[in-house]
């Protein structure tokens, strides 16, 4: 039987091209499945491959025009699935999953990371159409050049944060802090005055009302 082939989505915000998958799918025989958000997520997808009895599946790789994980996260992913189904034959493009990569769990990820801030970016569908890429790579730039490391400030893109008339929206925690729409231009700013100096940015921010069940 020939492999079946797997078209692995690596970015965040591939879900909003799912249409565009879904077509490129069915021209090429394959079938999609997403490492981060969307479904079926890419376990979900072999284990649906291993019940219809493929013993061989080929990984292709959908390259992220923005933020992504390294394509060995695939290759972990993967082998994750394959030590729990060593009868499946799994590759990703050409080099065989042999289910002796590094493990999902690690010593190093026990605790939880004692940053300053929680920023989040959404990447939800209207904000992803409103540039939110351009803003989180932006966000990521400065925070490098300030050498503001995950320990600081760990930024984390997100599904819709729902305020979408503002996009793209960014929120910042434990200060319960919203923006939008925030631009790559708007970054440096936020970055300096709040992350650094502690000043929300009042031009940017936007307030979150609070319901009485939230109260109550």
């Amino acid at each position: 039987m020939p492999a079946s082939v797997v078209i692995v989505a690596m970015a965040v915000d591939a879900v909003n091209d799912h249409s565009a998958l879904a077509e490129l799918a069915e021209v090429t025989g394959a079938s999609v499945a997403y490492l981060q958000r969307g479904e079926p997520s890419l376990v979900d997808e072999l284990s649906r491959l291993a019940d219809d009895g493929v013993a061989h599946v080929r990984l292709v790789r959908l390259p992220a025009a923005g933020a992504a994980p390294a394509r060995s996260w695939l290759r972990r992913v993967a082998a994750h699935w394959v030590r729990e189904h060593p009868g499946v034959r799994v590759e990703v493009v050409a080099s065989a999953v042999t289910g002796r990569e590094a493990p999902l769990r690690s010593s190093a990820w026990e605790d939880v990371p004692g940053f300053r801030h929680h920023l989040l970016v959404c990447r939800g569908p209207r904000c992803s159409a409103s540039g939110a890429a351009t803003t989180a790579e932006a966000l990521s730039t400065a925070l490098h050049e300030r050498e503001l490391g995950d320990e600081d400030v760990l930024v984390t893109q997100t599904g819709c944060l729902f305020p979408c008339n503002h996009a793209p929206v960014v929120a910042v925690h434990p200060d319960d802090t919203w923006y939008g729409p925030v631009t790559g231009a708007d970054v440096g700013e936020l970055v300096d005055q709040h992350l650094i100096d502690g000043r929300p940015v009042d031009r940017l921010r936007r307030p979150r009302i609070i319901s009485e069940r939230t109260t109550s």
